[in-house]
C-alpha cells in the first residue's frame, strides 16, 4: 500500500492541517474548524476490528455479550456497517485488529473519509506485542518488575513500539501501573507488584520507552491504566467496588499515577469499578480535579470495555444509555471503548445544549494531536515488506531471554540447587506447565512453536546427555488424570531427580478454562485440581524434588515450602522462559530476582503487604495461620552470598528541605559472580498520623564478582520523607526516622540507623 495519503484536493488547494512542517497546534485548530459535529463525536468513538466481529459473530449469541469483556460484535449489525461508518470518518480508534493487513485495510477505509483523518489503532501490548501472533513475547510486568531493572523495563517498551509500528499499532493500553495488593484478583500479572515506589519507577521507564517524545514514526502511546483503586476490590474480583480512604488512595494508588502524568503518559484509561460509590468512568473528581486539575494531565482519558455502558446497566447510576454517556463525557471521558449509539446519541446531547460542543472540541483536540505528532497523516500505513524484519528481530529475542533470566525468582533452596549434570542421568519432569505455551502468560496469542521454548524443551536443550522423562499431565488443572498422576509417581521413584512444573493457566484462547488473567479471579490462592496431590505423591518417592511455578498470581504453597528442598517462582516468563528457568536449574545463570509482592500462606492471611501499619498484627491469628507471610516482598535466593556492611549517613540530623546521603559496602563473600538487588527502606517513628512499619524508598541492582565489594549511595530526598497529615497536606515532620538497607523487607534482613529531621 502507499504510504502516503491520496488528497483528493490540488496542490493550490493545500491546507494548512495537511502541513507536516507547521506546529501541531495550528494543524489540530485547522483541521477542527472543518470538522462536523457527528465527525468530531465520531473521533471520541473506538469498534474493534472487522475479523474481530466476524470471528465472534459466528459463535456468540446477543446473551453472550453481556458478561464478556473480552469479545465482542455488534447485534443487527454487520462489519460492511463497520467499514461503511469508518469511510464516513465517523470512527476515531480501532482495537482487537491483529494483523498488518486488517491494520492497512481499515486506515485505508478512514482515508475515503471526506477530511481523511487516519484511526489509531490501540492493542492490549502487555508484555510486548504478544496478543498479535508472531512478536516478541517478554517475560510479564510481574516477571519485569521481580528485577528491580528500571533499564531493562524501558528497553522492552522501546522494542515493542518498535514491532507494534511494524504492524501499524499506535497505541498500547500499558503499563498497568495499579497497586496489586489482592492476591485473589487475576490481574496481579499485569502490574508491577504491591510497592507504589516500585511501580512508579517501573511505570515511568516503560512510558519512556514507548513514548519517547511522541514525536517519531517509531513511538507509540503510552497508556497508564486503571484509574483507580480496582486492584483492591472488596472481594478480590476485578471490577468489584473498592472502598478506599482519600489517604490510602494518595498515599499507595495515586503516585504511580501522578508519576506516568509527570512522564508524559499522553492517555489514561479509567478503571472497571465504582471508588467509594461512585463509578470511576464518571468521577468528575479523579479525573477533573486530581487528574488534570491538581497533576495537569494533558493528554486523553479512554474508557474501558463498554463500562460507561455499565454505568446504566450494571452501577444503575444513568436510567438510560444516553445518560451515561452524558455523565461520562462531563466527567472527563475522551474516547469510548466501545460500541454502538455513541455517534447518534452523544449528538443529540449536544443539538439539544446538554454537552456544549466546546466540551466535544476539548476531547478531539487531545485526539488529534496524538495522531498528527505520532506522524499518522504523513504515514498511515506499515510496510507490509519490512514488518517481521523488525518483529523477532534477534536483538528482541535477546533481550526477551536476558529478561526472562532476571525475573525468575528462586524461592527456596535447600542445597540441591544448581543441578549438576553429569551427576544425573534421569530426570523425571511433569506437570500441567511443563511443555505448554502458558509460560507465556496472560495477553498472549499461541505462538509458532519454533518462536516458543517451552520448559522440557529447555532442559532438554541446557543438559543434552540427561535422559528426561516426561509425563504429561495435560494444560488444564481443573480436569487432571488421576491415572496420569499416579504414573508421575511411579516414575518419580525411578528418577535422580524430580521436577514438578505447576501453577495457574492464563492462555486466553481458552478462555472459560483459564484460572488465572483479567476476569480470572478466585476465592483462593491453593494449587488447582490436583496439582498439590501430584506434588505430594511425586515428593513421596524418596528422591530430590524440584517446584516450578507458572503462574501470574502469588500462590500459598506452604506444603511445598515445608517439604520440597527448591522451589522457583518463574511467573510467566515469556517465550524464552523455558531456556530461561533451565539456565538457573543447572548454573548457568545465577537467579538475582527478588519477589515484588508478598506471598501469603494461604487466602486467609489476604490482606498481606510488607508495607502495613504497626497495629495489623498486634494480636496474632488465634489458630490455624501464622501472622507471617509465605515469602516476603523483596524476597529471593542466589547461588552466591553477600554481606551488608558500614551503613553510614551523611548526618545524623537535617532540616526538613535537605537531603540525606546514606551509603553501604555489599561484599560478594560466595564462589559465584552475581546481582544483588539492594534495597532501601525508611520508617517514620513518631508522627501525627499512623504511618508504614516500612517503605522502599529506592533499590539498585549491582553485579560483584567473587570476593569484590562495591560501596552504594542513595538519596533520601524531602519527597521521600512526606506524607499527608491530618488535614490532608503534604508536609515532612519533624522527628526520628529509621533507615533500612538490606537483601529483603523483612527485619532479619536490614541493617538499621536512625536520624533526625528539625
Amino acid at each position: 500500500m502507499a504510504g502516503t495519503i491520496l488528497c483528493s484536493c490540488s496542490q493550490s488547494d493545500k491546507v494548512l492541517y495537511r502541513d507536516a512542517s507547521a506546529p501541531v497546534e495550528k494543524r489540530v485548530e485547522d483541521l477542527l474548524s472543518r470538522m462536523t459535529l457527528e465527525e468530531k463525536i465520531g473521533q471520541m468513538n473506538q469498534f474493534v476490528g472487522i475479523e474481530h466481529i466476524k470471528a465472534n459473530s459466528a459463535v456468540m449469541s446477543e446473551e453472550d455479550l453481556k458478561n464478556n469483556t473480552a469479545n465482542a460484535f455488534y447485534p443487527g449489525f454487520s462489519e460492511k456497517d463497520i467499514e461503511h461508518w469508518a469511510e464516513q470518518g465517523l470512527i476515531g480508534s480501532f482495537l482487537h485488529v491483529l494483523t498488518l493487513k486488517e491494520a492497512n485495510y481499515l486506515q485505508s477505509l478512514a482515508l475515503k473519509s471526506r477530511l481523511q483523518i487516519p484511526v489509531i489503532f490501540g492493542i492490549d501490548a502487555i508484555h510486548g506485542n504478544a496478543y498479535a501472533p508472531d512478536h516478541t513475547v517478554y517475560p510479564t510486568n510481574i516477571n519485569l518488575a521481580c528485577s528491580f531493572d528500571t533499564l531493562m523495563a524501558k528497553q522492552i517498551a522501546r522494542e515493542t513500539a518498535e514491532e507494534m509500528r511494524a504492524m501499524n499499532m499506535h497505541w498500547t493500553f500499558n503499563p498497568n501501573v495499579e497497586v496489586a495488593r489482592d492476591a485473589r484478583w487475576g490481574r496481579v500479572g499485569e502490574t508491577y507488584g504491591e510497592d507504589p515506589y516500585l511501580v512508579s519507577r517501573l511505570g515511568v521507564a516503560t512510558v519512556e520507552g514507548y513514548q519517547q517524545n511522541l514525536d517519531s514514526d517509531k513511538d507509540v502511546l503510552a497508556c497508564i491504566k486503571h484509574f483507580a483503586g480496582g486492584s483492591e476490590p472488596i472481594n478480590g474480583t476485578n471490577g468489584a467496588p473498592t472502598d478506599l480512604s482519600e489517604r490510602t488512595l494518595r498515599e499507595v494508588f495515586f503516585p504511580p499515577f501522578k508519576a506516568g502524568v509527570d512522564a508524559g503518559a499522553f492517555s489514561l484509561m479509567t478503571a472497571h469499578n465504582e471508588l467509594n460509590g461512585i463509578p470511576c468512568h464518571e468521577n468528575e473528581w479523579l479525573m477533573q480535579e486530581v487528574l488534570r486539575g491538581e497533576w495537569g494531565f494533558r493528554g486523553f482519558v479512554v474508557s474501558d470495555w463498554m463500562d460507561i455502558e455499565h454505568l446504566h446497566d450494571l452501577h444503575g447510576t444513568a436510567e438510560n444509555l444516553k445518560e451515561a454517556f452524558y455523565q461520562s463525557i462531563m466527567a472527563g471521558i475522551d474516547m469510548h471503548m466501545h460500541g454502538l449509539y455513541w455517534n447518534e446519541l452523544v449528538t443529540e446531547l449536544v443539538r439539544e445544549g446538554r454537552i456544549p460542543e466546546s466540551r466535544i472540541d476539548e476531547s478531539v483536540r487531545r485526539i488529534l494531536t496524538v495522531k498528527f505528532r505520532l506522524g499518522l497523516f504523513e504515514k498511515p500505513y506499515a510496510d507490509e515488506s519490512k514488518s517481521m524484519h523488525i518483529r523477532h528481530s534477534q536483538a528482541h529475542r535477546n533481550t526477551a531471554l536476558e529478561a526472562a533470566r532476571n525475573g525468575i525468582v528462586l524461592l527456596k533452596n535447600d542445597g540441591i540447587l544448581p543441578l549438576k549434570a553429569k551427576d544425573l542421568k534421569r530426570i523425571l519432569v511433569t506437570g500441567i506447565n511443563a511443555d505448554d505455551q502458558n509460560i507465556l502468560g496472560d495477553w498472549s496469542a499461541p505462538q509458532h512453536p519454533e518462536n516458543v521454548v517451552t520448559i522440557l524443551e529447555g532442559l532438554r536443550q541446557i543438559a543434552p546427555h540427561v535422559e528426561f522423562d516426561f509425563i504429561d499431565q495435560g494444560w488444564d488443572p481443573c480436569h487432571m488424570d488421576k491415572g496420569q498422576v499416579e504414573k508421575a509417581a511411579q516414575h518419580a521413584r525411578l528418577a535422580d531427580l524430580n521436577i514438578v512444573v505447576a501453577g495457574e493457566y492464563m492462555m486466553r484462547y481458552r478462555w472459560t478454562e483459564r484460572t488465572d488473567g483479567e476476569d480470572t479471579d478466585r476465592s483462593d490462592i491453593a494449587l488447582v485440581g490436583l496439582q498439590e496431590e501430584l506434588l505430594q505423591k511425586v515428593a513421596a518417592s524418596g528422591k530430590p524434588t524440584v517446584l516450578i511455578l507458572i503462574n501470574g498470581r502469588p500462590l500459598g504453597v506452604e506444603w511445598a515450602d515445608e517439604h520440597i528442598p527448591a522451589i522457583v517462582e518463574a511467573w510467566a516468563p515469556g517465550m524464552y522462559g523455558g531456556q530461561a528457568i533451565a539456565e538457573i536449574l543447572f548454573g548457568q545463570v545465577n537467579p538475582s530476582a527478588k519477589l515484588a509482592i508478598t506471598i501469603p500462606r494461604s487466602v486467609g492471611q489476604i490482606q498481606m503487604i510488607y508495607n502495613h501499619k504497626p497495629s495489623q498484627y498486634f494480636h496474632p491469628y488465634a489458630a490455624g495461620e501464622k501472622s507471617t507471610p509465605l515469602y516476603p516482598f523483596g524476597h529471593g535466593l542466589s547461588y552466591t552470598t553477600y554481606e551488608y556492611s558500614n551503613l553510614v549517613l551523611s548526618s545524623k540530623e537535617i532540616d526538613a528541605d535537605e537531603t540525606l546521603h546514606v551509603s553501604i559496602d555489599v561484599t560478594n563473600i560466595g564462589e559465584r559472580e552475581g546481582t544483588e538487588i539492594v534495597q532501601l527502606y525508611i520508617r517514620d517513628r513518631f508522627s501525627s498520623v499512623t504511618r508504614p512499619v516500612k517503605e522502599l524508598k529506592d533499590f539498585a541492582r549491582v553485579s560483584l564478582k567473587p570476593g569484590e565489594s562495591k560501596t552504594l549511595t542513595f538519596e533520601i530526598t524531602p519527597e521521600k520523607l512526606a506524607f499527608y497529615n491530618r488535614k490532608m497536606n503534604r508536609i515532612v515532620e519533624p522527628g526520628e526516622f529509621i533507615v533500612m538497607v538490606g537483601a529483603s523487607s523483612s527485619d532479619d534482613k536490614l541493617i538499621k540507623e536512625n536520624f533526625y529531621v528539625k
